[in-house]
């Protein structure tokens, strides 16, 4: 382990591909977002959603070890804050994880990359859940 406790192997943004996997993640996530009647009103910059795409990008390479980015130019990523000025209830949980799940799947990772990778997102979309209206 290094000072910043990462594996003596590198960081698995590291070793999935760094930034191009994450990009090509988003952007592949983002592909179904815009054809979602329920979570493209979310995005109040759509139907551009290049800042989107570039602050999700710098969020997951920074959370899985890639530069620190998103935070120097954020601030703390406060998720749950975040998301508190929409209604993320569990069927836009629901279409989140299957867009996610079809990019997360574009990318073939090795079966324990995709576990490690999934296991997390899919905490990060139950967590953000803040209603559970209709």
């Amino acid at each position: 382990m290094s000072e910043h406790g990462e594996a003596a192997l590198g960081s698995f943004y590291e070793k999935i591909g760094g930034r191009p996997t994450f990009e090509r993640l988003v952007r592949a996530f983002y592909d179904g977002i815009r054809t979602d009647e329920v979570l493209l009103p979310m995005y109040p910059e759509q139907p551009d959603l290049e800042g989107a795409i570039q602050r999700l990008t710098g969020f997951l390479e920074q959370y899985w070890g890639g530069p620190g980015t998103y935070s120097e130019q954020r601030g703390h990523p406060r998720l749950r804050a975040r998301h508190l000025p929409f209604s993320v209830n569990p069927d836009a949980r629901d279409r989140w994880l299957l867009h996610m799940r079809a990019a997360v799947d574009s990318l073939e990772l090795s079966a324990l990359d995709d576990a490690t990778l999934w296991d997390y997102l899919d905490r990060a979309a139950h967590a953000m859940v803040n209603t559970f209206d209709a």
